[in-house]
């Protein structure tokens, strides 16, 4: 996932109910979709920054000393301004690039 290149609003928006659930026709359903993809962003997201954070990680015994690493601080920094998973979600949502599937139509 390139985070630079994602254009989902920062703060709250109101989404048009019609367009949020025309691709399935039950609101409840896109929700729960665009809820488990969410969790899959903010999984996603969140394994990122542990990576980048352990490549600059200093380990040290003592407890009195506590080092602040700048490119720590600046990762950081950058994943808050980040928007939030389902922010993400939705949008990705709204530009069909979400796949899903119902297993029940599937079954039958």
């Amino acid at each position: 996932m390139d985070l630079k290149k994602i254009n989902a609003p920062l703060s709250t928006v109101t989404y048009n109910k019609n367009k949020v659930d025309e691709p399935t026709g039950n609101i409840y359903e896109a929700i729960s979709i665009i809820s488990r993809r969410a969790d899959q962003i903010n999984t996603e997201i969140k394994k990122e920054l542990i990576e980048k954070l352990e490549e600059f990680a200093t380990y040290n015994d003592s407890l009195e000393e506590i080092f602040e690493n700048k490119e720590q601080i600046e990762v950081s920094k950058f994943y808050e301004k980040l928007p939030k998973p389902h922010a993400l979600a939705v949008q990705e949502w709204l530009d069909n690039k979400v796949y899903y599937r119902n297993t029940d139509e599937d079954v039958q």
